[in-house]
């Protein structure tokens, strides 16, 4: 086989066969095929779409492109989570401590940012100290001691995804269903986990913003858990606007840190509940609770009484960070106000999150640093009541040069209107076997 024969099939809208992907995928994972020609098949593939053989057959090559880490040893049943994308959205950091505090095991494997989102690992790395890049036995040693730990792809773990991962992120191709689907899947099943559960976004903030396509992706990836053995459920979530109050990294930690210490904000109740939530689902599947509604009132005591915090702060002093020291000190700041009077009626969620980005949160090449005090903090959200000159947003950087284009961005994707919008809840569908198998597409 030669890579540029499978470029042009895919290119022709051919099928590959399990053969053909299990070549490229080996053959990129060892160096022998470049950047730029799997960058090629990336977007032959980007617009030519993977079949459902296809997309599996991906997912198995890289998969098995490492390590499958064998947790056996440790105690409880091993669960995580894994979101497709958000602005703001740093649910991870509040769910993973509140379900190990009741009493389960998560191994999460994380990325960086990746398009317009941010990246848990990034987020994790503002934490002067905390290492992302743990060995498999590490790793191990963190997780029988506080039940939760969150790493990267290491050489072992899911190498061709974190190779895949980077140069998706920098060739256009991030927004494909199939794409989108082995990565999650190759990782998280690398972790042999007993259940997952997915944070699938929908709205002007996804990479896939069509409600159906979005089901589409929630639908493919419960069937690829569900067919490995591993209990998956994925959660349809609005990101019709940033989740949270901020969007950035040392911003999004203290965020997350006040929520675990009891704090409340309004723009932070829906981050709040839906982690709340998503820890009841990863509660239920592992049979914890008997429902997922008993799961999340069971997350909320953990929160309530400060056992999730204290599994937090064990993580992150056994993987080297320094609470103490997280400080959130950008250089510059800028505050955008409302230009006129109502309603905020609607925000274009990919144009902000680009706009965190172009402050120096994210990269615009592979190995681009990112800045970890640079983001925004909203200060109203969708239906809020505003008066021309009150603050919208605060944007933060560590040089003001960043701040023209973001802001503009930002005072685009705002839209103020005399009237507030409908309301959109916060979870359109939850989607598992049982549910899979009495809907259709």
């Amino acid at each position: 086989m030669r890579a540029v024969d499978l470029i042009r099939k895919k290119r022709d809208s051919g099928e590959h066969t399990r053969e053909e992907i299990d070549f490229l995928i080996s053959n990129y994972t060892r160096g022998t095929i470049p950047d730029y020609q799997m960058a090629s098949w990336l977007m032959a593939s980007w617009l030519r779409g993977l079949s459902h053989a296809e997309t599996a057959a991906l997912t198995e090559a890289m998969l098995h492109s490492g390590e499958v880490l064998d947790f056996s040893s440790l105690p409880g049943k091993k669960v995580d989570k894994h979101s497709t994308g958000g602005v703001g959205d740093n649910t991870s950091l509040i769910l993973a401590p509140i379900v190990a505090a009741g009493g389960l095991t998560v191994p999460m494997i994380s990325g960086r940012g990746l398009g317009h989102t941010g990246g848990t690992l990034d987020k994790l790395e503002s934490i002067p100290g905390f290492n992302v890049n743990l060995a498999p036995d590490a790793f191990m040693k963190v997780l029988k001691s506080c039940g939760c730990a969150m790493i990267g792809q290491t050489a072992e773990i899911a190498p061709a995804d974190k190779k895949l991962y980077a140069l998706r992120d920098v060739t256009g191709t991030v927004e494909s269903p199939a794409l989108i689907c082995a990565s999650i899947m190759s990782k998280k099943l690398a972790a042999g986990l007993d259940a997952l559960v997915l944070d699938v976004k929908t709205g002007s903030g996804a990479f896939l913003p069509d409600p159906a396509v979005s089901r589409f992706l929630a639908r493919l990836m419960v069937e690829i858990g569900e067919a490995s053995g591993t209990r998956t459920a994925a959660v349809l979530t609005d990101m019709s606007q940033p989740l949270g109050r901020f969007s950035g990294n040392s911003v999004e930690i203290l965020e997350a840190l006040a929520l675990l210490r009891g704090e409340r904000n309004v723009n932070s109740d829906d981050l709040r509940e839906l982690s709340l939530l998503l820890a009841g689902w990863m509660l239920f599947l592992t049979g914890v609770s008997n429902t997922a509604q008993e799961g999340r009132a069971r997350a909320e005591s953990l929160l309530a009484d400060g056992s999730a915090l204290r599994r937090f702060e064990q993580m992150v002093a056994l993987q080297g960070g320094d609470l103490a020291a997280l400080a959130h000190k950008p250089a510059q700041q800028r505050v955008l106000r409302a230009s006129r009077s109502g309603f905020v009626f609607s925000m274009d969620t990919t144009s902000i999150g680009w706009a965190v980005q172009g402050l120096g949160a994210g990269r615009t090449q592979l190995g681009d640093p990112v800045s970890a005090h640079a983001g925004i903090e909203l200060h109203a959200k969708l239906g809020a009541q505003i008066r021309a000159g009150d603050p919208l947003c605060t944007l933060f950087a560590d040089d003001a040069q960043h701040f023209p284009v973001p802001e503009s961005m930002i005072a685009d994707a705002i839209l103020i209107a005399d009237a507030p919008p409908r309301p959109t809840p916060l979870v359109h569908e939850v989607l598992t076997r049982d549910t899979l198998a009495q809907t259709s597409i």
